[in-house]
């Protein structure tokens, strides 16, 4: 597979990843009870926010790979 390809592919893959991801992390966002603290709620958004990336390493060091 050349890199145009693997770039290509690894753009699908990395939509659909954070398509997936958003719904995941809003779904389990809205289900924290209301009674919770704001800074709690803020802590896990905040967490969501940059936890998200470091599973997409792989995928990042595949496309970027030579051919």
């Amino acid at each position: 597979m050349n890199a145009r390809s693997r770039k290509a592919a690894g753009c699908f893959v990395l939509l659909a990843y954070l398509a997936l991801y958003t719904l995941i992390a809003a779904s389990i966002g809205a289900a924290l009870p209301p009674s919770l603290p704001f800074w709690v709620e803020l802590a896990f958004y905040a967490v969501a926010g940059v936890v998200w990336i470091f599973p997409l390493k792989p995928l990042f060091a595949w496309m970027n790979k030579g051919a």
